[in-house]
């Protein structure tokens, strides 16, 4: 009975989020401010784990090569697969869901804690369109830091691969041109979409309906990481099954 008190926690939320909407003046200065906490202070991390994870890849593929016959360009087509098709969409959202989410989960948690959404409310304010609708506008930018991501994972493919003597600079650029599939960057950027939706959302209603001290804001950013991750990581596996199986 929790699970079904908790979904209709969820949908309910959802429904006053996009309720009766705070001033226009303010919803954008409020949007702004969550694209720079939620956008902009990540890309760091997201640059620096993309471009070591699409060297890996790289290496790991040039490392699994032993067959002379295999040509040097799979390692480009292998990177470039990895990284579109799962690593920066997918992965990298369960990593933002540990950096992004548990910051939404506790600055909204601490703010239930200290009676400010209280506050909010009884100033006549729709609260869940005052804090959480911002963090959905924000996220929706969350497409170009994926693309980043892919940019940068390639790169680092290509530095490792290149500079590592795995393979050249020419059979590496022909494989990321290899067998390309536009279509394959639909399936990945609306996923994406999706995960950002998730990302907003989920850590949102975990810490607005928490109970109790600090000690309960550290124990919901910790559900809201869970939470986070298996709602991407099931999404994932029923967009992949509606978008690529034939």
């Amino acid at each position: 009975m929790k699970y079904l008190h908790d979904i209709g926690s969820y949908f309910l939320m959802l429904k006053k989020v996009f309720g009766s909407y705070t001033k226009t003046s303010v919803l954008r200065h409020l949007i702004f401010k969550e694209i720079n906490d939620l956008i902009i202070s990540s890309l760091p991390i997201v640059a620096f784990i993309s471009f070591f994870v699409g060297g890996v890849v790289a290496i790991q593929t040039a490392l699994n090569m032993d067959n002379p016959i295999i040509p040097k360009s799979l390692i480009g087509f292998a990177t470039r697969q990895s990284v579109i098709l799962e690593f920066a969409p997918t992965f990298m959202s369960i990593i933002m869901a540990g950096k992004v989410g548990s910051f939404i989960t506790s600055s909204i948690g601490s703010m239930r804690v200290t009676e400010q959404i209280d506050a909010l409310e009884v100033m006549g304010i729709n609260s869940l369109n005052y804090l959480v609708f911002p963090k959905i506008v924000a996220l929706m930018f969350y497409p170009f830091v994926i693309v980043i991501s892919m940019f940068l994972g390639i790169f680092g493919g290509w530095v490792a691969g290149v500079y590592g003597g795995f393979t050249s600079s020419s059979d590496f650029l022909q494989g990321i041109q290899e067998d390309f599939i536009p279509y394959q960057l639909f399936y990945a950027f609306f996923k994406t979409l999706v995960f950002s939706f998730i990302l907003a959302t989920v850590p949102s209603w975990q810490g607005f309906y928490m109970k109790g001290g600090a000690l309960e804001v550290g124990k919901a950013s910790t559900n809201s990481f869970v939470w986070t991750s298996v709602l991407i990581i099931a999404s994932n596996y029923i967009i992949t099954q509606l978008l690529l199986s034939s």
